[in-house]
């Protein structure tokens, strides 16, 4: 009589894994995503950049995240750069680069992405139940043709920068639509800010929302604007991670209350112009089925602040702020 009743639960848990399509016998925990999350470090052009570097690295493992990206702007290829990146690739996990305007003021995009050892300047790869892509928005668009960035060649009038090319738009439709999976995007120029032909990208975003039947393109993730905010358009949450390091204020900041003649002499190009933070900024993201938490980090102005300064709370359109906002998006 045992071995009947026994025999018959085994065929009857079967049946229902059959018919449910899920196990029914036991229970599947979901596996959530997680991933740290940098930006603008320029960490050869500032006076701490190899303990910022460490920091977010050392937060990443921590956190014992998935993947670690960074978002653009973030070191040379020449010697001098080699401690920042053996400390980026000293993560054990998966590792992403994005293209950034000043990545391209050495060198061509091939190089660059040869020497960060990057798949392309624009690629997708997949971790769990999320499809990552990552745009290069480094093209300049003079109204005729398209030409990326390379060896300085972007310092023209704003309109012609920051572009998305072509090529790169056929291929995100075709990667968009390969997939069944959420999708999440990474660029150094903001989507919703900062690229010239932002709003483009954005209908072919919204247009595979539309032709998926659910909310697939949830997410974007921006830097280059050294600032934080978080806005959402027609059902897509764009972010802008702040630079780890510094906000560009474009006027003298009285850099010389700040750092010794010594620092001043060596990082003027930068910290004349700039206000520091006085730890790096990163964020960690969590993504399950049901949204994404972001979990930022905090920071100080390096006086003399802002508000030491009577400045506004904002340069341009971008918030002065030195810090990286939590974050709950609902998918």
């Amino acid at each position: 009589m045992k071995r009947k009743i026994f025999k018959f639960t085994v065929l009857a848990c079967a049946s229902l894994v059959m018919m449910a399509g899920f196990s029914a016998c036991r229970t599947t925990k979901e596996k959530p995503v997680r991933f740290a999350i940098a930006s603008d470090f320029h960490a050869p052009d500032i006076p701490d950049g190899e303990h910022r570097v460490a920091t977010f690295i050392k937060a990443a493992n921590d956190e014992k995240v998935d993947f670690i990206i960074e978002l653009g702007d973030f070191c040379r290829l020449d010697s001098a750069s080699q401690v920042y990146r053996d400390l980026w690739n000293s993560f054990p996990g998966s590792k992403y680069h994005v293209i950034g305007n000043h990545d391209m003021d050495r060198y061509t995009f091939e190089e660059y992405t040869q020497g960060m050892n990057m798949p392309a300047r624009y690629y997708s790869f997949d971790q769990g139940d999320f499809h990552f892509i990552v745009l290069d928005g480094n093209n300049l668009f003079d109204g005729k043709k398209y030409t990326h960035y390379a060896r300085a060649n972007y310092y023209v009038d704003a309109k012609k920068r920051a572009h998305i090319d072509p090529e790169q738009m056929d291929w995100l439709k075709k990667d968009l639509a390969a997939t069944n999976k959420r999708c999440i995007l990474f660029s150094h120029q903001s989507i919703e800010e900062a690229l010239n032909n932002g709003a483009e990208v954005r209908k072919i975003l919204e247009a595979e929302n539309q032709r998926a039947g659910f909310k697939k393109v949830v997410m974007a993730f921006g830097g280059h604007n050294h600032s934080n905010y978080s806005k959402e358009i027609n059902g897509i949450t764009y972010v802008q991670i702040n630079s780890a390091s510094y906000v560009w204020i474009g006027e003298p900041t009285q850099t010389e209350k700040r750092y010794s003649k010594e620092i001043n002499d060596r990082f003027g190009g930068i910290l004349k112009y700039s206000m520091t933070y006085t730890e790096p900024l990163y964020a960690i993201v969590t993504l399950n089925s049901k949204g994404a938490t972001l979990k930022g980090t905090d920071a100080e102005f390096v006086p003399p602040t802002p508000k030491d300064l009577n400045m506004n709370d904002s340069v341009g359109v971008f918030p002065l702020v030195s810090n990286i906002k939590d974050l709950k998006v609902k998918f």
